[in-house]
């Protein structure tokens, strides 16, 4: 039998574990170890489709990669001799920066691929440029995309895994792990809380990852915003829907602001940026709304003075600065739960 084979296992993941070596027999060129989750899927493109199991399995692989982050010695091993290629057609600093050093330690070969000087530019096709990374034979492909589908489209025509770092307004599921990971580092769990995520909700896709995320982890989710930011059908995702500040953060405990998406807008959505802070900007006056030990969270990056205030940003009660620290751990355990899919482990 091998060591540990009788230990428990959870729905959804598996399991992995070493046949342990006789004392003194030492492997000079011993393969990485096999991280202790793997997810069913060689990709992850979204939050939609995940179990509970296989969300707070991640969650807490991500606590020990916090413990690893802050130690003076900070690489694994687990993809030592692994290409990672962070293929960005948006500007990102805090995904792209954060993906580039959850690879280095484990690591993995980073390269990040400046798409505005690549073929794309000279009119390549999305699928033409799949079919050249794979020529490269990566082991994993960080993408971001300014399409909605196209994250998944690309991952159809590679051999290596591929992580969804964002596309179009439809899902961004690491940031809403990370989002989860700041939640459950304090207040302990997820499930009963409720949260109010606030603005721009039609064209966020960290509002629908988080919605979903939320969902699935037990917390009774509301969406706050004007009318016109609120996508049709909203409730259908199972959450309380609020047109107004005072109520939508009435007794909340978690308060996530996000930016107004203007790059993304198509007309006027807003009639000014001054009216939007007056009537949706987060400020003390707004905070006093929900609970006395409510936190605040934002995605980034912030427009100060349109959707949060300085004061409140930057006070006792922000964790904007945590979220951050954790984009890190989160996406050192989602590449080493992946680990797990790559050849010749």
């Amino acid at each position: 039998m091998i060591p540990g084979d009788n230990l428990p296992r959870s729905p959804g993941l598996r399991l992995l574990v070493r046949p342990t070596l006789p004392i003194g027999l030492v492997l000079m060129n011993a393969p990485p170890p096999l991280p202790s989750i793997a997810l069913p899927s060689r990709h992850l493109l979204g939050i939609d489709g995940m179990s509970a199991t296989e969300i707070v399995g991640l969650l807490d692989l991500a606590e020990e990669a916090v413990a690893v982050s802050r130690q003076i010695e900070k690489k694994k091993a687990v993809l030592r001799g692994r290409t990672q290629i962070n293929l960005f057609f948006e500007a990102s600093t805090r995904t792209q920066s954060s993906f580039e050093l959850a690879g280095k330690r484990l690591g993995a070969d980073v390269m990040n691929m400046a798409v505005g000087n690549s073929a794309v530019k000279k009119g390549e096709t999305v699928i033409d440029t799949a079919m050249t990374l794979n020529a490269m034979r990566p082991d994993i492909l960080v993408v971001r995309h300014y399409a909605a589908g196209a994250v998944e489209l690309l991952a159809q025509k590679v051999s290596c895994s591929v992580i969804n770092a964002g596309d179009g307004v439809h899902e961004h599921p690491t940031q809403a792990l990370l989002d989860a990971l700041t939640i459950r580092r304090h207040k302990g769990t997820i499930s009963g809380l409720t949260v109010a995520i606030c603005g721009d909700i039609a064209h966020s896709r960290v509002a629908r990852s988080n919605i979903l995320l939320l969902n699935t982890l037990g917390a009774r989710v509301r969406v706050v915003g004007p009318s016109t930011l609120l996508p049709t059908g909203i409730e259908r995702l199972g959450v309380e829907v609020f047109t107004d500040m005072r109520s939508g953060l009435a007794d909340v405990d978690i308060i996530m602001m996000l930016r107004l998406q203007r790059e993304r807008m198509e007309g006027s959505f807003v009639p000014s940026v001054r009216e939007y802070f007056h009537f949706f900007g987060l400020d003390e006056r707004k905070l006093a709304y929900a609970k006395p030990d409510a936190l605040v969270m934002h995605p980034g990056p912030m427009n100060r003075g349109v959707e949060i205030d300085s004061a409140v940003a930057d006070g006792k009660r922000s964790l904007i600065g945590e979220q951050v620290e954790m984009g890190v751990a989160v996406r050192m355990a989602v590449l080493e739960a992946l680990a797990a899919h790559l050849p010749n482990n």
